[in-house]
């Protein structure tokens, strides 16, 4: 493969940049580019170790920095890496990023450094993919799952269901090929067994994947009720600043207001959605339809009550339009005397947090419900889990051919044809690892990186 070079750093002034080059003529183009002050030639320098020096372009001065230089296979691409540290300004970082494309290097594309980590067997497809959620982490939890699946959580996982598939698949064909021999019989109850457990495995991580999504993704959260009732307040609660208009007019949030915040240790992407109720200003009658559509599409809905009115039409409304979705009901201003029927609103909602929008802590008290609500306190982020819709899909496949197989059991199909059902599974299982992952799934997967990673 050629040596390419990339900025490692963000695109941004600060205090250094980093410019990262992996392949065989790492030490070269180094060389190049970077004199250390000590006289010690680069090519010289061994793994692991920094020098302090000058940045040239040819006779030019451009910055004095130190190299680091990491040598194949002790490296993150497993090739010959030297990184240049220079200060941060964004134009002395582009000039040395040249100067290095000038001494031979060539232009990294999105993900190169951690595609060449794959290629050279230091990582899985999986453990890839982690690196960029980790990059885009935004909570605790999520940093700490994208950490696990970079050390091969899920790898692990699907490696061992790869193991249950190939045992069977391996005694199916010793059977088929040496019937005379001692090999064990395959046998129908055999074979059920086995495929339970592995249909067993394939729904736990299906069933893990809405979870996981919503700790990487964040959740998506509409903020829903009547005029009135303190959605904006809770919003700007929320959010820490004044994202939404407060009034006492009626319809005065008339589009959507979205914000993502931080709730606790829950990325929320919260929406505070127009208030419902009959109205004939032609306007807000548009407000309260996009609100419909962001209440169906969200994956939690905040539903805002006053405690200090009693349940009106429209609330009644609105607890209709929420049967069957997850919500809290929120119930608000209680600072102010309780008339709202909570009996009557618990029964058909469930469970009510009670807060002041105007309180500090009311914050506090939300997080701990939503985490409560989503079963998220009990996530487990060391398990490995479905990260993305590509391995979700890969899974989908492996569950379906495995499915069909114990299903072919059933009917009494001959086991070489079981068996073929079962290498389709094993191939969806290590496409998702990478093990037999085509170059364009490969290629689709890294265009999503960064470049410099």
């Amino acid at each position: 493969m050629s040596t390419v070079c990339a900025i490692a750093t963000p695109a941004a002034a600060g205090g250094i940049s980093v410019i990262r080059i992996s392949g065989e003529r790492s030490a070269d183009i180094a060389a190049a580019v970077f004199r250390p002050v000590s006289g010690k030639p680069v090519r010289e320098l061994s793994g692991y170790h920094a020098a302090y020096g000058r940045i040239y372009d040819g006779d030019e001065l451009l910055d004095d920095g130190v190299l680091l230089m990491f040598r194949a296979p002790h490296s993150y691409t497993g090739e010959d890496v030297a990184e240049i540290s220079c200060h941060g300004g964004i134009y002395v970082t582009r000039r040395v990023l040249a100067a290095c494309i000038k001494a031979g290097a060539e232009p990294a594309g999105p993900g190169e450094f951690t595609k060449r980590a794959l290629l050279n067997g230091k990582m899985s497809l999986t453990e890839a993919e982690a690196v960029t959620d980790m990059i885009s982490a935004q909570s605790g939890q999520m940093l700490s799952c994208s950490n696990s699946q970079r050390e091969g959580a899920l790898f692990r996982r699907t490696e061992k269901i790869a193991d249950m598939i190939m045992e069977m698949s391996s005694q199916i064909s010793a059977w088929i090929d040496y019937p005379d021999d001692d090999t064990p019989v395959v046998t129908e109850e055999w074979l059920s067994e086995k495929l339970a457990a592995v249909n067993d495995e394939f729904r736990k991580l299906l069933d893990g994947y809405d979870t996981g999504r919503m700790i990487r993704e964040g959740i998506s959260c509409a903020i829903v009720g009547k005029p009135n009732v303190g959605k904006s307040t809770l919003m700007n609660l929320l959010s820490g600043e004044e994202r939404s208009i407060v009034s006492d007019i009626a319809g005065t949030t008339r589009d959507i207001v979205e914000e993502t915040i931080t709730l606790g240790d829950v990325v929320l992407k919260v929406a505070d959605c127009a208030g419902i109720r009959d109205t004939d200003d032609a306007i807000e009658k548009i407000g309260v339809e996009i609100m419909l559509k962001k209440l169906n599409n969200a994956d939690l809905v905040l539903a805002v009550f006053d405690s200090s009115r009693p349940l009106e039409d429209d609330d009644m409304t609105l607890i209709d339009q929420l049967s069957g979705k997850l919500v809290i009901p929120v119930v608000n201003k209680c600072d102010l005397q309780l008339t709202l029927d909570t009996v009557t609103l618990e029964k058909k909602l469930g469970s009510a947090v009670y807060i002041s929008a105007k309180a500090e802590d009311s914050a506090d008290i939300l997080a701990d419900a939503v985490k409560k609500k989503l079963d998220l306190d009990k996530f487990d982020t060391q398990a490995g889990v479905l990260a993305n819709e590509r391995q979700r899909s890969c899974i989908l496949r492996a569950a379906d051919h495995s499915e069909q197989a114990a299903q072919a059991v059933q009917l009494g199909l001959t086991p070489d044809a079981v068996g073929v059902l079962l290498e389709q599974a094993l191939d969806a299982v290590y496409e998702l690892s990478g093990k037999r992952a085509s170059e364009e799934v490969i290629a689709d997967v890294f265009r999503r990186f960064c470049v410099g990673k």
